[in-house]
């Protein structure tokens, strides 16, 4: 009855505090003794001296002695040339009395080096080149500069806060004059929050740095935070630096610098001349004060005003992280696409999902039974609502026992994913991180007696709280424990699955709810002597990427699909994410695309939000506008917490049912775009959606724009995302000889500026980029799968030169078949009257689709027919017809496989 009366108690707790986050259970710097002691560190405290004399030349990179003279401390300096215009700057202690943790996850393999070139050496400084790119390393104190083409892009250590605390023994009372920096600070060697002791049994070991940005005008990255695209300036007095520290946070808030569930600490600074990015490669809990120049207040604006002084644009950023070495990537841009593709070859790309991942999913927590699975299904079919994807939570489970199934709800598994994937549809469940602690489950017994479980400061089996009651949790540092998760993915383990069965990674930050801030404690112990404090943040990526090696041994011919909460520099190569726990207000739909185009700039394209928010129960407006929204993200899913009304389109009156239909037909029409920018990604590293500076880095207007997103660089989108507005506001880049066209009515606008846009509750405010070609399937179906052999419609949105061009990507949409060529990529071009279509790749793949429609967007005038030659059709005449405004010319029926190329020339 304990545990029962246990369990009862912390599943109150938890939903009681879902009405909103309760921030009293979250650190702020000034609670946490590393960030308190490094955002109080002052320049000249310490001196970190370079020994040039100790300098030492390769290749790819310069070493040099580094010494902290105060404290006698001995580090060593390395500064390498990688492939793709990267700099990484790497310190560690010399003969430390305890190694510092290493992040050895996030990276894509090694890092290519490059050639470095020695330019100029003194005794004080040293200047180095690739390609360029040049660095100036100055010994006294260590600074380093980084040039582009001999202009000044980035300095680390200008502002003098780099300081790295060296491991030692605490000292006695009276001892060690040199430690009288952390000696002062109460938390250094042991620190409480709340009821909870962290006992840091290493002591203080903490690493800081600032890195200015000359000339930028903003600074973007560190997911995870519901805030804005363009991170705000924090400081002492103002907003508490970002923090990087995954966290279970029940219904965040938004406009905050918060940690929540993801942490991947990546920055890029922005002007119109270049963008610099810096990759901060640590999994330590982190904080980050950002500076800005253009944030000033009002008293210095007026005071700049008066003295007719406008200061340079500058912005800058202070890492401050609990432990690590310092390791450091600074990518040299010069434009966001190349500092984002600089950063995707570190940190990999995400593979090509499954075509039906990209479709629609729905989800609540908690489907009750497999009736009720197959009534969902029933309805969206019924109501003529296209679905891909049903999702399971926890309750599915025999007693939130993972890998089990409820032996009377979901009796019969096998057969319910035979019902789902005989419609064309997929299941998704969800495997969370906490094992029920429970004599003969099967999982809690292989962990004790194997010893897989993450230990306690003590060395005993470390037991913290979440769903099922009294939990322990699997070691995942440990390799034994990596291949035995994986095993438990394979067919005959995980009973009642199919290779049609994906899976869900939740509370994987690990969430505890008994822990310190709703997570395990720092001093945990892990495989290889290492504390929790070393790698939390990775603790989530490591988890999506055992589950995906499970997968692959799973089914080896088709590519998983995973969703995680937690999430790490990395995590794109194994999973897409969700914005978590979001709640049904307009803020946090507002919130959706700044937090997703943050996730993009940093490597995780495959980003959603929770479809009409998770908590609370939103209005039909609300519901309308989010699933309207929610097109322009790449996963696209309605999820709703147990305590919601039941919300499936289905369920309400036929004009919102219409409303909903048209925009899940919509995503379902433009599903070859993402499929098509999803491979691109995976080849080039572009993000799949992207923030307007992305593509118009020398327009200043942009650089705060984030209600707007680009799908590749073909569609711009500006939903509506806020109540009861009959306009929107909206602005099209690009100066007047760029177009954009209206994807519904294919009116024409140039880009000249900030252009209303009047809105009804059926309007989807989305425009074609003029001199580009978007592939769409707009046959509607009930899933993706039945859309495989249909036609293509292909609009050409023609520029001011009446040209435009595009990509489409086919293959079979499941299978790593593409990797040995089996697929088709296709270049069309329309110029001088004539759309052509060729292979860009020489593979080849059999379809039966073919083109449908040329829909020609700002067309030419006059034109009275077509003709379209290809090998197969030989010359054949097809009719043509403008529109009743001119806005559009159409041409039916072309009837040529997409695996065919072709001219169709205009007459």
């Amino acid at each position: 009855m304990a545990l029962n009366f246990k369990y009862w108690f912390f599943t109150l707790l938890i939903l009681s505090t879902t009405s909103a986050v309760d921030k009293n259970n979250f650190k702020t710097c000034e609670q946490s003794s590393f960030c308190r002691r490094l955002r109080n560190f002052k320049p000249g405290t310490v001196s970190y001296v370079l020994n040039l004399d100790t300098l030492h030349v390769s290749d790819n990179s310069i070493e040099a002695d580094l010494k902290n003279v105060e404290a006698e401390s001995d580090f060593r300096f390395t500064l390498t040339s990688l492939a793709g215009n990267i700099f990484r700057v790497f310190i560690d202690e010399v003969k430390p009395i305890h190694p510092r943790y290493q992040v050895q996850e996030a990276l894509n393999g090694e890092p290519q080096v490059e050639k470095l070139e020695v330019l100029e050496r003194t005794k004080d400084k040293v200047t180095v080149r690739s390609g360029d790119n040049k660095a100036v390393v100055t010994a006294n104190p260590i600074k380093i500069e980084f040039f582009k083409n001999d202009v000044l892009v980035a300095v680390i250590n200008e502002k003098g806060l780099f300081n790295m605390e060296h491991l030692r023994a605490k000292p006695t009372e009276g001892e060690g004059e040199g430690e009288q920096e952390v000696k002062e600070d109460p938390g250094a060697w042991e620190e409480n929050f709340k009821s909870h002791h962290d006992s840091k049994p290493r002591g203080p070991e903490a690493v800081g740095v600032d890195v200015t940005f000359p000339g930028a005008f903003r600074i973007y990255g560190l997911p995870e935070h519901a805030d804005r695209l363009a991170l705000r300036s924090t400081g002492p007095g103002g907003l508490d630096p970002y923090r990087l520290y995954n966290l279970d946070v029940f219904e965040y808030e938004v406009d905050s610098t918060m940690a929540i569930y993801g942490a991947v600490p990546v920055v890029y600074a922005h002007s119109d001349k270049n963008t610099v990015g810096v990759f901060w490669h640590n999994a330590a809990e982190t904080w980050v004060d950002i500076g800005n120049s253009k944030d000033t207040n009002v008293v210095s604006s007026i005071v700049n005003l008066v003295s007719g002084h406008q200061p340079d644009n500058v912005v800058d950023a202070h890492f401050m992280s609990e432990s690590g070495v310092f390791d450091m990537f600074v990518l040299m841009g010069p434009k966001p696409k190349d500092a984002v593709r600089q950063y995707a070859s570190l940190t990999g790309v995400a593979p090509l999902p499954q075509y039906f991942a990209l479709a629609y999913h729905q989800c609540r927590w908690n489907y009750n039974d497999e009736t009720d699975v197959i009534n969902v299904i029933d309805n969206f079919d019924l109501n003529e609502l296209p679905v891909d994807v049903i999702w399971l939570d926890i309750e599915y489970t025999d007693g939130k026992k993972y890998f089990t199934w409820d032996p009377i709800k979901f009796a019969h598994p096998s057969e319910m994913v035979s019902n789902l994937t005989s419609t064309g549809r997929k299941l998704v469940v969800i495997i969370d991180p906490h094992i029920k602690r429970e004599g003969g489950y099967f999982l809690h017994e292989d962990c004790l007696a194997n010893d897989y479980y993450v230990k306690n400061k003590d060395g005993n089996v470390y037991e913290g709280w979440c769903w099922p009651g009294s939990s322990s949790y699997p070691d995942l540092l440990d390799p034994k424990v990596q291949e035995y998760f994986k095993s438990l993915y394979a067919l005959d383990k995980f009973k009642g699955t199919t290779q049609d069965v994906h899976i869900w990674n939740d509370m994987n930050e690990p969430s505890v709810f008994n822990g310190p801030e709703v997570t395990m404690p720092k001093d945990c112990k892990h495989y290889g002597g290492w504390e929790h404090r070393h790698i939390h943040n990775i603790y989530g990526l490591l988890y999506t990427q055992i589950t995906y090696d499970g997968l692959i041994k799973r089914s080896s011919d088709r590519r998983p699909f995973i969703l995680t909460r937690s999430h790490f520099a990395g995590s794109q190569r194994s999973a897409a994410v969700w914005t978590g726990d979001n709640a049904a207000e307009w803020s946090h739909l507002q919130a959706s695309f700044p937090m997703c185009l943050s996730e993009a700039l940093a490597g995780i394209s495959f980003c959603g939000a929770d479809i009409g928010g998770f908590f609370n129960n939103p209005d039909t407006e609300l519901l309308q506008r989010w699933y309207q929204t929610g097109i322009w993200l790449p996963f696209y899913r309605a999820h709703a917490h147990l305590d919601t009304r039941r919300r499936e389109p289905y369920l309400f009156n036929e004009d919102v049912r219409t409303r909903i239909r048209n925009a899940l037909r919509l995503r379902y029409a433009i599903l070859p775009l993402f499929y098509t920018l999803f491979r691109e990604h995976e080849t080039t590293g572009e993000p799949v959606i992207r923030p307007l500076f992305y593509e118009f880095p020398s327009d200043p207007n942009v650089v705060d724009i984030d209600n707007q997103l680009l799908v590749g660089d073909r569609i711009l989108a500006r939903p509506v995302i806020e109540s009861g507005v009959s306009s929107v506001s909206v602005y099209l880049p690009g100066g007047p000889n760029q177009f954009w066209y209206d994807i519904e009515d294919f009116k024409q606008y140039h880009g000249t500026g900030v252009i209303n846009i009047p809105v009804t509750l059926d309007k989807i405010p989305a425009f074609y980029r003029g001199g580009t070609i978007t592939p769409r399937k707009d046959r509607p179906r009930r899933s993706s799968a039945l859309t495989h052999h249909d036609p293509y419609t292909l609009y050409v949105a023609l520029d001011n030169n009446k040209s435009a061009s595009g990509t489409l990507y086919v293959d079979d949409g499941e299978s790593f078949a593409y990797r040995n060529k089996k697929y088709l990529y296709l270049n069309f071009e329309f110029k001088d009257n004539t759309l052509t279509s060729s292979l860009i790749d020489k593979t080849d793949f059999p379809t039966h689709a073919w083109i449908e429609r040329v829909v020609i967007l700002g067309p030419p005038e006059k034109i009275t027919k077509a003709t379209l030659t290809s090998n197969s059709l030989g010359t054949v005449n097809l009719e043509t017809t403008y529109d009743g405004e001119n806005r559009s010319l159409v041409i039916r029926k072309p009837g040529v496989n997409v695996r065919e190329p072709f001219t169709l020339k205009l007459h």
